[in-house]
């Protein structure tokens, strides 16, 4: 099964650190907390037709060469990366850097703010790879064009299946982004108490295209 881990695997950490000024253990923290936001944020705006239309379009032109081995910084566009992160939190950016970076860590609100736009052409390159087995142009599973398989591999990253069992953003099943969050920011993510960083991120995820 495909698993975050993988995708960790391909970020240039240290690269990250010292392009930002911080520590690698800070850098390390901050990307923990970003990369299963992002995939989020994206499985919630696929839950909805019209956003996983545009999400499929845009994996389907997306260039996977960048995560064909460990990433290069100086293969990154940021500022395609800051159009993806609108894309996906929409007018709940800030919010959302605000509440990872009050999570437990050494990354800060500003820190994640600077790194989405690092992460985001990673994550939807990596995306694209998994989707569309890497092939630039390939067409659409005739499943996909409903957002399920879209939704199934994303919900699969986050330990939480696709969203007809419970929808990502909300994180209010067991396994899905809450627990995820959970396991990374020292159990801050879980939901199973109510009021952890899920829930705050339950409404603020899928901000963009829906």
């Amino acid at each position: 099964m495909t698993d975050i881990t993988e995708l960790l695997a391909l970020i240039p950490v240290d690269d990250i650190a010292g392009k930002l000024g911080v520590d690698k253990q800070t850098a390390q923290h901050g990307i923990q907390a970003a990369l299963p936001t992002l995939i989020g944020g994206l499985q919630a705006n696929a839950a909805d037709p019209a956003g996983a239309a545009s999400l499929e379009h845009a994996l389907a032109k997306k260039d996977t060469t960048l995560v064909d081995g460990r990433v290069s910084l100086a293969d990154i566009d940021t500022n395609d990366g800051q159009k993806i992160v609108d894309n996906v939190f929409g007018s709940n950016t800030d919010q959302v850097a605000a509440a990872l970076g009050s999570a437990p860590g050494g990354q800060t609100s500003g820190l994640v703010q600077k790194l989405l736009p690092i992460l985001a052409p990673i994550v939807l390159a990596w995306l694209a790879k998994k989707f569309l087995g890497g092939q630039q142009g390939a067409s659409i599973t005739a499943g996909a064009s409903s957002g399920g398989g879209l939704e199934d591999l994303l919900g699969g990253i986050l330990g939480g299946g696709s969203a007809s069992g419970s929808k990502a953003g909300g994180a209010t099943g067991g396994g899905g982004l809450g627990d995820i969050l959970g396991g990374m920011l020292g159990g801050s993510g879980s939901t199973t108490g109510g009021g952890g960083l899920g829930d705050i991120l339950g409404g603020l995820l899928g901000g963009g295209k829906r």
